[in-house]
C-alpha cells in the first residue's frame, strides 16, 4: 500500500477517519492524500462575473487556510502528506483524485448511528463507494490499535465474489470467510453449502487451505448472521463485496446492509465486484 486517500469535513469523524489512515500509512510506509471538498453552486463556478469569480476565489483561500491548520495534528508528524482541494461534483471526485494518484485505498469517517442506510445509501459515503475502484475503509470511531487481526468476510460464494475475495486476502493475513444460511428460497443444507465453498475456493486460490477458515452459520437474516458470526469470531474488520454504483444493498438484497452497519461498531470495509 503505497497511498491512502482521506476525504475531509471537518468534523469529528473525519477526525477519526484521518488518525486511521495516519496509523495505516505509518505502519505501510505510505503517503496521505487529504482531500477538502468544498461544495460551490455551478453558477459560481462557471460564471464570467468578476464579482462571483472573486467569491469563489476567496472561498478557496479561505478553505485552503482552514486545512492548513487542520493538519497540524502530533498524529501526522511522520507522514507525508499532501493536502487538495476540490469544488463541486465531490463524490466523483474522490475516484478521479484516486486514480490520478493511483492510490490504494479510500478512508472515510462515518456517524453510523442510523444504519447503514445513513452511511451508504442516500449519503457522500455510498457515492463515494460507488464510484470508487478501490476498496474503502469506513471508521465510525476513535482508532484504538487498527491491528486488524480478525476480519470477516461476508460471501455467497458465487464466482462474481472471487475478485473482492483475492483482495481482501492480500490485504488481511487472517481472513475468516463466513456464510450464511437463513430459512426460505436461498436454503441451502450443510452438503450443498460445502460444495459451494469448496468450489469457490478451488476458483480461488487453486487450493483448500482456507477450508478451516469459513464458518458456516444459520440465521433469521443474513445480516444478523454477519454480526453474530463476526462478533462470535472476534472480528476486529467486517469486509463486504459491493456491486459499486448498484450499492450495498444490491449485493445483500433488502435491509441486509443497513441492519449490519447499525448494530456493528466495528469498521467496514468495501471491495468492488
Amino acid at each position: 500500500m503505497d497511498k491512502i486517500i482521506v476525504p475531509i469535513d471537518f468534523s469529528q469523524y473525519s477526525d477519526f477517519a484521518l488518525e486511521t489512515a495516519a496509523i495505516l500509512a505509518k505502519r505501510n510506509n505510505a503517503d496521505l492524500i487529504v482531500l477538502h471538498m468544498l461544495e460551490m453552486e455551478q453558477g459560481s463556478l462557471i460564471s464570467s462575473n468578476d464579482d462571483q469569480n472573486e467569491q469563489m476565489v476567496f472561498f478557496l483561500k479561505l478553505a485552503e487556510q482552514k486545512f492548513d491548520n487542520y493538519l497540524n495534528k502530533d498524529f501526522l508528524e511522520g507522514v507525508n502528506v499532501t493536502p487538495i482541494v476540490k469544488h463541486f461534483k465531490v463524490f466523483s471526485e474522490v475516484a478521479e483524485v484516486a486514480r490520478e494518484h493511483n492510490a490504494d485505498m479510500i478512508v472515510m469517517g462515518s456517524h453510523g448511528s442510523s444504519g447503514l442506510s445513513e452511511i451508504f445509501v442516500g449519503s457522500n459515503t455510498e457515492k463515494v463507494v460507488r464510484y470508487s475502484e478501490i476498496p474503502v475503509l469506513v471508521v465510525k470511531q476513535k482508532p484504538a490499535k487498527l491491528d486488524f487481526d480478525t476480519v470477516t468476510f461476508a460471501s455467497d460464494f458465487s464466482n462474481e465474489m472471487i475478485e473482492p475475495y483475492i483482495k481482501a486476502r492480500q490485504l488481511f493475513k487472517n481472513l475468516k470467510l463466513i456464510h450464511v444460511n437463513v430459512p426460505g428460497e436461498g436454503f441451502k443444507s450443510s452438503t450443498e453449502m460445502e460444495k459451494t465453498v469448496a468450489s469457490f475456493l478451488q476458483k480461488a486460490d487453486g487450493n483448500l487451505n482456507k477450508l478451516n477458515d469459513v464458518h458456516y452459520t444459520s440465521d433469521y437474516t443474513i445480516e444478523k448472521g454477519i454480526l453474530n458470526a463476526s462478533s462470535l469470531l472476534g472480528a476486529d474488520l467486517i469486509a463486504v463485496p459491493t456491486h459499486g454504483r448498484k450499492g450495498l444493498a444490491h449485493f445483500f438484497s433488502g435491509s441486509v446492509s443497513e441492519d449490519v452497519a447499525n448494530h456493528a461498531t466495528l469498521p467496514v470495509i468495501t471491495f468492488k465486484i
